[in-house]
């Protein structure tokens, strides 16, 4: 089995949640690829960018894969778990289904229409700790991926919590109430998920059958 984490938009291999789970999986001398999906050009970053990338990051076919993605990277673990039959299993940290309906709002109609013209806008960046420049293109990509063809029934297990301020957990108990296959899991916390570490692990060992 190839473990693999995927970290969320505007953020790296060193974010907080990634460094924690990747900790814990060398304790248990287990190997977590964590490829950093802003490929040194976060001005070009798109969702079919990110696919791609990851997919390039899989073994030989006979090699099952286990996908944990983190808010943007669970969108992005649910798309490659669709489409790819080798990830027999994802692990989703307050995956960001609807992300653009919860994201654009919070810019506004000016700043919006401002990065459609300008064809680019500062948005901060934390695995940088500075703003960088995104395309509007990251925009247009996103809009053709529509989450209603994700109906492969592969073992699924959502954490996110209750007060998340970024992704609402309506997004996915949305998700999970039309999909049997689908376990989540309510957390009292917020997007960070960073007071549930223990309880996040305890999970994965559970769902994985790790050590």
């Amino acid at each position: 089995m190839q473990y693999i984490y995927l970290h969320g938009f505007a953020s790296s291999p060193k974010s907080a949640k990634a460094q924690d789970i990747g900790d814990r999986f060398a304790k248990i001398q287990t190997k977590l690829k964590i490829p950093d999906l802003n490929a040194g050009n976060f001005f070009q970053l798109t969702i079919t960018r990110q696919l791609t990338q990851v997919a390039l990051e899989f073994p030989n076919d006979s090699v099952p894969i286990t996908l944990i993605g983190s808010s943007l990277g669970g969108l992005i673990s649910a798309y490659l778990g669709q489409k790819y039959p080798q990830v027999q299993r994802l692990v989703l940290l307050a995956p960001a289904f609807g992300f653009l309906s919860h994201w654009l709002p919070k810019l506004g109609d000016e700043e919006l229409q401002r990065w459609q013209q300008e064809k680019q806008l500062m948005i901060y960046h934390y695995g940088e700790g500075r703003s960088l420049p995104l395309s509007y293109n990251f925009v247009t990509d996103a809009t053709q991926y529509q989450e209603k063809i994700l109906q492969r029934p592969i073992p699924t297990l959502i954490l996110h919590g209750k007060q998340d301020e970024v992704i609402p957990i309506t997004a996915s108990r949305n998700f999970a109430r039309l999909r049997p296959w689908v376990e989540l899991v309510e957390l009292d916390s917020d997007h960070s998920l960073g007071n549930v570490t223990q309880e996040i692990w305890q999970a994965i060992c559970l769902f994985c059958q790790l050590p």
